[in-house]
């Protein structure tokens, strides 16, 4: 049995997110942000959250650009030019079209405890929670949780 947990950033300081990270043992950290470079990610950019991951949480990191929205789906809906229901429909057209779901427990099977990283504060209305329910709708025995 695989889990895969879903965690964002935003309005969590490091200690709030490291510590979830090595409370619930994630052994690797997909980050599917479409950029995880920004200066607003603070201690999650790129080359600063792998490191903080295996120094302080002994965890693996990944950016998982498979899982990313494409620029013009993300800036339509943080635009408003698109809804959160046509946010939806495009982004898992585009995430069917990738195909990259279909073997994700293959890919990751020596890993138990999976964490999909985006910014958003809940994964209510967060790609992160469509691509977990997309995996795990696809691969047997996976189980979501939301930290």
């Amino acid at each position: 049995m695989m889990r895969l947990y879903t965690i964002g950033f935003t309005k969590k300081n490091a200690c709030e997110f490291f510590g979830l990270i090595k409370k619930n043992n994630i052994e690797i950290l997909l980050d599917i942000r479409l950029n995880n470079k920004s200066q607003l990610a603070g201690f999650t950019k790129g080359t600063d959250i792998a490191y903080f991951l295996a120094e302080i949480c002994g965890c693996k990191y990944k950016h998982c650009l498979e899982f990313a929205p494409t620029k013009d789906i993300l800036e339509g809906y943080k635009k408003g030019n698109i809804s959160w229901d046509e946010y939806v429909e495009q982004y898992t057209a585009l995430i069917f079209k990738r195909g990259d779901y279909k073997n994700f427990k293959d890919k990751y099977s020596d890993y138990k405890n999976v964490c999909l990283l985006c910014s958003e504060v809940t994964a209510t209305y967060c790609h992160r929670r469509l691509a977990a329910e997309i995996i795990a709708k696809e691969n047997t025995q996976i189980d979501i949780k939301h930290i």
